[in-house]
């Protein structure tokens, strides 16, 4: 289990960091598509975010992406994860084997979402009834 112990600021300078983010986050954002949304369009379909914590436990194949979720179709896991490698979130290797063998793994730019996951589980389990 995670604390919010484990996700405090280290220091002064990342706490500033933080306010001046969040006021940027909260503010009416003034183009036409926010950063907020951008994410949402990126990482927001209904499987991404699943898709998404089951890679920050190591690379994963097809069929063990679709054992993890058996309630996606393989038409719906095939759509989010090309969806997800086009904005360089994931990474696709394909092996040249019979039958060929392919890997996804996140890219350092997903790495970059494991805060947001461990938000939303924090959240879950503040908010869980």
């Amino acid at each position: 289990m995670i604390s919010n112990e484990d996700l405090m600021l280290k220091d002064k300078n990342e706490v500033f960091s933080e306010c001046s983010v969040r006021k940027k986050v909260f503010s009416n954002c003034s183009s036409t598509e926010c950063c907020v949304e951008k994410t949402l369009n990126v990482i927001g379909g209904k499987w991404s975010f699943l898709i998404l914590k089951n890679l920050f436990n190591g690379k994963k194949r097809f069929g063990e992406l679709k054992k993890l979720l058996p309630n996606c179709n393989s038409r719906s896991m095939t759509i989010c994860l090309r969806s997800l490698e086009k904005h360089n979130i994931i990474s696709r290797t394909v092996y040249p084997t019979v039958p060929s063998t392919v890997e996804y793994a996140l890219t350092e730019k997903g790495e970059d979402l494991k805060d947001i996951i461990i938000s939303m589980y924090l959240w879950g389990e503040k908010w869980e009834e």
